[in-house]
């Protein structure tokens, strides 16, 4: 079982053959009283879903059920975000969700050593610290560290399995504060109220909603996290989710023949000392993206740039939006950041020109993988 900042979340692994209704109540109580909730006549319970997995050598089934609190003013807050797990089940074995929650990025993903991108000395002081004193935040699938300066990501480093998706809504999601991350260090929703600004994944939901329905669940949450959030202007992030950029994971995984489905993604904002203010934070103009997979036994490395102008800002107008392909020496460059150097050999790509005098990707079969 798992508590988070949207709710309440309660997961019984059991034979079909006897639900233990009892125990699985008393599990709850308990987390209720501990976060100072009201009682289990306030819940609701909106989500149950059944998938099969094998325990002990037995195949039962994986019943998930998502109790919602509304705590009433405030909001999410009324509850810590905290992970916890409690076994209730009929036969001694439980899923450990909790346990892998806090993983984040794995490097070895595709089979092979990928690091994360290293803060170079240009934007090094600049990394923030968590509140543990660490620099790297870590969630369900994703890693990622933040700018002080900016309380954005510098770099958000994600894994996707194809293979193991799941379709799962955001209806009762809201985005929340990152609690590994110091309240004023983190762009909120105060940037949001009353204006065309959208609040943008960085790694895509669709992305990480992926393993068991537990974990994917909690993927899916996680990533609503304003750590993993970046501003963009409403036209904007609506016509990239149906436009090129935002179909290059899915264009990979269906053009190219990936071993294993699967995918390993770096992402973010690039952190330009002139992009333009508004309500005290300064709005990226563009943003990065490098896709990372194995192909014919080889590791492939492709790199993409989305530049956003702005003119009257004041009113936040948007000129256009052009998604590039380009080099791993370019995103560095862009972003003061440092690829391993398994990555940089991966990205084979020859591209004679600057970005901005190479024509813009006007399609997906515009690619070169």
């Amino acid at each position: 079982m798992s508590i988070d900042t949207t709710g309440v979340r309660v997961y019984v692994r059991t034979d079909t053959a006897r639900a233990p209704t009892g125990e699985l109540l008393a599990v709850l109580g308990r987390f209720l009283r501990d976060g100072g909730a009201a009682s289990l006549a306030d819940l609701d319970v909106s989500a149950v879903g059944i998938e099969y997995g094998t325990v002990e050598g037995r195949r039962v089934p994986e019943l998930s059920i998502r109790f919602v609190l509304d705590p009433g003013p405030g909001g999410h807050e009324a509850f810590p975000a905290r992970e916890a797990t409690e076994a209730v089940d009929g036969g001694g074995a439980g899923d450990a969700v909790a346990a892998r929650a806090g993983d984040g990025y794995d490097p070895s993903f595709l089979g092979v050593e990928v690091p994360a991108p290293a803060p170079g000395d240009a934007v090094l002081a600049d990394v923030a610290p968590t509140v543990d004193g660490g620099t790297v935040v870590r969630h369900v699938h994703f890693s990622l560290q933040m700018s002080a300066s900016r309380r954005l990501a510098l770099w958000v480093g994600w894994n996707i399995d194809g293979g193991a998706l799941k379709a799962l809504s955001r209806r009762g999601l809201r985005f929340a504060r990152d609690p590994q991350v110091a309240g004023d260090g983190q762009v909120g929703d105060e940037l949001y109220a009353g204006n065309r600004l959208d609040r943008g994944h960085v790694a895509r939901r669709a992305d990480l909603v992926w393993g068991s329905l537990p974990v994917a669940e909690a993927a899916n949450r996680d990533s609503f996290y304003f750590t993993n959030i970046a501003p963009q202007l409403d036209d904007f992030n609506q016509s990239a989710r149906d436009g090129v950029w935002g179909r290059l994971e899915d264009a990979v995984l269906a053009d190219v023949d990936v071993e294993g489905l699967r995918v390993s993604v770096f992402g973010g904002p690039v952190l330009a000392a002139d992009d333009r203010v508004y309500r005290g934070v300064r709005l990226p103009r563009e943003y990065w993206k490098v896709l990372a997979f194995r192909a014919d036994g080889a590791l492939r490395a492709r790199a993409f740039l989305l530049t956003q102008a702005l003119d009257r800002f004041e009113a936040l107008d948007l000129d256009e939006f052009r998604a590039f392909q380009v080099t791993l020496p370019e995103v560095e460059t862009r972003t003061g950041l440092r690829f391993p150097d398994v990555l940089r050999a991966a990205d084979g790509l020859v591209l004679p020109e600057l970005a901005g005098r190479r024509e813009p990707l006007g399609g997906l079969p515009d690619i070169r993988w």
